[in-house]
Formats: structure tokens, sequence, C-alpha cells
């Protein structure tokens, strides 16, 4: 069962918004926190405790997911957004790299091939030897059939 967080997610960053410097939250598009207020999870109770550090704050892994894209898009220094950028798309490839590797197509369908002629051979190995037997009438007929042919 998968659990759509992002309304929940999308609460949190609007009460997280609220202790942003206004004008950081004005560098967001207008059309970015109208869809925060449109899809959040009205129901939904998050308070931020002031006492304790925001690394430390509990939120969801969407709502951070968010503000990252957030910070990324509006509020880094461009130097900030082209390391961030590299690191993103290092990470992306790393994955994919790993994913190539533990799922690598080629070997795959090799391996297949390999488990597919073992299978085979034992396949064959286990199957009974077939004798012919030919009853009586069939033996005197080939063996009238042969003298004729001499």
């Amino acid at each position: 069962m998968v659990i759509d967080n992002y309304p929940k997610a999308y609460k949190e960053v609007l009460v997280i918004l609220e202790h942003v410097p206004e004008e950081d939250v004005k560098k967001i598009p207008d059309k970015m926190i109208n869809m925060f207020n449109i899809k959040q999870d009205t129901n939904y109770i998050y308070e931020l405790d002031e006492n304790m550090p925001f690394e430390e704050q509990k939120m969801l892994t969407e709502t951070k997911a968010i503000l990252a894209n957030l910070y990324r898009d509006y509020w880094a220094t461009p130097e900030e957004r082209e390391q961030i950028i590299a690191k993103e798309n290092y990470e992306r490839v790393k994955g994919e790299e790993e994913k190539r590797e533990k799922y690598n197509p080629d070997d795959l369908f090799k391996n297949r091939r390999i488990e597919r002629s073992e299978s085979v051979e034992k396949h064959q190995n286990n199957l009974p030897i077939e004798l012919k037997k030919e009853n009586f009438f069939s033996r005197l007929i080939s063996f009238i059939k042969k003298l004729f042919k001499n």
C-alpha cells in the first residue's frame, strides 16, 4: 500500500515558511505557494518547536525534499546552485551505475541462457531411455521383407 504523504508535507512546508524571513518567501512563485495551500492536508497538525534547532525538527522525508528543492531553486546563490546540481547529477549517475551493475541486462540474459541450457541438460539426463519394442507380427513382416530384398 502506497501512502501519499505529500498533503501532509505541504502543510509542514507552509508551517515552516511562516518562520522564514518574508523576503525569502517572496522569492517562491505565488503559484507554488497557492498549490501548497490547495493541496495541503488541513486536518493535519504540525508545529515547530522553537526551542529545538531546525536540523533536529521532526518532519516528513517529503518535506525535506520540498525544502531542498525550494532552497536550490530560489534561495541558493548561483555557485551553491551549481554545486547542488552537480552533486545531484553525480548521485543520479552513481545510482544508475549501481542499478546497471546489479541488474545488468547483458548478464541477465546471459545467465538465463546458461540456466536454461543447464536445465535442458538435467532434463535430458533424467529422461528414461525409450526402447522400441516391436510386436511379433511386425518383426515377422520385417523378416519377410528382408528375405525378398535379398
